[in-house]
Formats: structure tokens, sequence, C-alpha cells
């Protein structure tokens, strides 16, 4: 069997990290527009109910089902070309996946028949999520492991990425709310054509970012081509029998399930509850003051205690923050800002070191199994991410519903207590239970995980 090996070309740097941060820069433009406002669109503009919006967005999840763990294998499966094996589906696929994900938000449809803009969001929703965005975000995260094979290397990578999306936070979290609403009544009203012009913007902003990450990275570590790969029963047996594959794939959905509450829920607090959308765009530039600072002291902290146990730590503390907002209810939008902006902090932790946790998990699987599947290990866990963000949408639309909200009770005082209500305890809930799974499941604490990167260097070497 042919073992990963280091190819002599350009040295590791910043215009690698700089690469790999534009990458998830496009990814987050299509991405968060869709986690934090497909649901508020389709509420307020289309006028559809937010369960069935939730609905769609957790059926598209058993498509990925399929298409994800395929994608992974095709990655596996895919010749070595001289720009690397991943790569080329980031300049193939990147159009595709933007013009998906436009078409999503048709502001012309809000007069049609409403079976035809569920349809239409069906088919469009999972033609973006489940088929473009599947072609390219699965070769681009398991591109970190063809980039270096050094731990210190992967987690600047990650923390790079986790910049780039903070940034494309920023841009879909401030910008949406400073162009994308009216006044109407006193009220803040989404404007749907307004709202199709600025996502037509984000998906050519990403197109542009996408080209910028395929230009400036470069694969260094070679792997082998799988033309004969396990077959589907084998690859599933194998996963569920890893503990740190299952473990990390647990802590993912919870971890999108709170995330992605969090920030759907802020088209609901900010212009209903508190009536300051002026707030929300500047909590999002507090989000990404408590995410870079993340950024500044996850590799540091992460080098000196582990980076599963500094996210124990960072998510508890998010967890303290959103009971502590549910307890005393602040009035003043500010001090609602505030506090969240330390639940950002406490989640960007675990943010930074993500992508570097499951490079992680794909080194201890190559040890177990005795052979290297980063594209199809990434698309498990990619699937897994997207299984948080559409536990997310299900339940928040089921709970929107069920408090009472539509677009004609939006601002009726008990739909208001309802939203705060969602907006606090769900991702209490969700960051809990996340830093119960890293600090009781998951089993790659630093000293095991230096022990794996020692005993694949050895390994390597061996075979030269």
């Amino acid at each position: 069997m042919q073992d990963t090996k280091e190819v002599r070309i350009r040295p590791f740097g910043i215009r690698d990290k700089l690469g790999y941060l534009f990458g998830d820069f496009g990814n987050d433009f299509t991405f968060i527009l869709s986690s934090s406002f497909l649901l508020k669109f389709y509420t307020d503009v289309m006028g559809v109910a937010p369960w069935v919006v939730g609905l769609i967005m957790t059926a598209a999840r058993f498509v990925d089902a399929v298409t994800d763990v395929t994608m992974g294998r095709i990655c596996d499966r895919s010749p070595l070309t001289r720009i690397g094996k991943f790569k080329p589906w980031i300049r193939r696929m990147c159009a595709p996946v933007a013009i998906a994900s436009f078409l999503i938000y048709q502001s012309a449809f809000r007069d049609y028949a409403m079976w035809f803009k569920i349809l239409w969001l069906a088919v469009t929703y999972i033609l973006w999520g489940s088929i473009f965005y599947t072609s390219i975000n699965i070769p681009y995260g398991s591109m970190a492991s063809a980039i270096s094979s050094k731990p210190d290397h992967r987690q600047s990578l990650s923390t790079f990425r986790s910049v780039g999306s903070t940034l494309a936070g920023v841009i879909v979290g401030a910008g949406v709310p400073l162009f994308a609403y009216d006044t109407v009544g006193g009220n803040s009203v989404l404007n749907g054509t307004r709202f199709t012009l600025i996502a037509g913007i984000f998906s050519l902003l990403s197109v542009v970012c996408y080209l910028l990450c395929f230009y400036l990275t470069t694969e260094r570590v070679v792997t082998p081509t799988h033309r004969e790969q396990p077959s589907v029963k084998s690859m599933l047996t194998d996963a569920f029998t890893n503990r740190s594959l299952i473990s990390i794939i647990a802590a993912s959905v919870v971890m999108l399930f709170a995330q992605m509450t969090m920030q759907s829920m802020a088209n609901y607090v900010y212009p209903n509850y508190y009536g300051n959308v002026t707030a929300q765009s500047v909590s999002t530039f507090a989000m990404m003051g408590g995410m870079l600072f993340a950024a500044s002291v996850s590799k540091p902290l992460s080098s000196k205690f582990g980076k599963a146990e500094i996210s124990v730590v960072s998510n508890l503390l998010a967890t303290a923050v959103n009971v502590v907002l549910f307890i005393i209810r602040p009035k003043s939008v500010w001090v609602y800002v505030g506090l969240n902006m330390l639940s950002w902090l406490g989640l960007g932790i675990f943010t930074m070191v993500s992508w570097a946790l499951i490079t992680d998990v794909i080194d201890d699987a190559e040890l177990k199994n005795g052979r290297r599947e980063d594209g199809t290990i990434y698309a498990l866990y990619s699937f897994s991410r997207k299984l948080g963000q559409a536990a997310s949408a299900a339940l928040t639309g089921a709970l929107l519903t069920l408090v009472g909200y539509s677009d004609q009770t939006a601002f009726l005082p008990s739909v208001l207590r309802g939203i705060y209500n969602i907006s606090t305890l769900v991702p209490a809930v969700g960051f809990g239970a996340l830093a119960l799974i890293l600090w009781l499941w998951y089993p790659l604490n630093k000293r095991r995980v230096e022990e794996n990167v020692r005993q694949l260097e050895q390994k390597r070497k061996s075979s030269e």
C-alpha cells in the first residue's frame, strides 16, 4: 500500500494560510446566508410557515446522507493531478454553488401559489446544499491534510479557516440588517427585492474567494488514490466503531445546533423583541471581536493544554452566558449584545480548533484502519455539521410555530417572550452538551494526539 509522502515544493507559509482563509470566506457567503436568513426570508417575505421551512431543511439532510459520503469517496478515488487531488474541484464547482444559492432567494415569486414557493424552496435548497455545496466543501475540507502533514501547520489552517468564516459572517450578519430592512409602522420589515439583490452580490463574492483559494494554496502531501475502496457497509462499520470519529461527529452536531440557532434567532430577537436592527449589525462586529480574540489565543492555549481541553472550558463559558441571559432578560439591547459577545468568545475557541480536530481524527483512523481516507472521513464530518444545521432549523421553525409566530403575529407580547426564550435556552443546551461530549467521550487528548503524530512520522520514514 502506498503511504502518504511529502513532496519537495514551495514551503508552507502565509500564502497557504490566506488561501485557505478565502476558501471558507467563499463557503460562508452562501452557507451563513442560508443558516441565518433563509428561515426569515421564507416566513416574512414568501409567507411560508416556519415549520414547513424547517421540515424542508431537515429533509434535505437525507439527501446529504448519500451525496456527502459519495463525494468523499469520489475525492479518495480522484487521480492526483499536477495541482493536487482536491484543488480541481474548487475551480470546477465554484460557479454552480454560487448560482444555486442565488436562485433560492427569488422574491419575484412571493405572490405565486404556495405549492410553487414550497417546491421552489425544496428544489433550489437541495440543489445548492446537497449537490453543489457538498461537491466543493468536502474537497476543500479534505485539502487541509494535503497542504501539510505538520500539526502546527494544520492548526494554523484551522484558525485561518475560522477567521475566513468569521469575516464572511460579519459581512453577511452586519450587511443584511443594514440594507435589507424597511421601517413600516415603527417595525423593521425585511425587503424581499433588496434581499434578492444582496444574495446575488454574495454569490459573486463567493466565486472570487473560491478562486483566490485555488490559486494561493498548494497541496504538498501526496495521498494514495484508492481505486478499490471498502464497501459502504465496511466504511460505516469502521466509522461507528471509531470512538474519536463518532464523538467528534456528535460534538459537531450539537455545536452547529447551538450556533445556527443563535444566528437564526438574531433575526427575530433584534428586529422583533428589541426593535433595533442597528444593534443586530453591531452585534455582528462584537461577534467578530470575540472570534478574533479566540483566534489570537487558541493556538498558544491548544499547544499548552490541548485542543479538546480548552474547548471544554470555552463551551462551559458559552453555556453560562446563555443561562445568565435567560435569567436576567436585560431590557437594554446593548447589555444583551455585550453578554452575547462573551458567548461568541466561548464558541470561538472551539471553532478555531475544530478543523484541526478532524485532521487529528483522520490521523487516528489511519493508525487504526491501516489506510488514509481524508475525503471519506471529512464527508462524514461534513454531513454531521449539516445535521446540526438541520436540527437547528427544524427545532427553530417548530418552536417559532409553537409560540405562535407568523408574519401577522410577529410583534405580539406572547410571541416576543417565546422568541427570547428560544434564543437563549436552545444555545445553552447545545453548548453544554458539546462540553460534556468533549470532556467525557472524545478520546484524543493532547498526549494521545502527540503520540499519534510520532507514530505516523515513524511509519512514513520507514516507507521512504
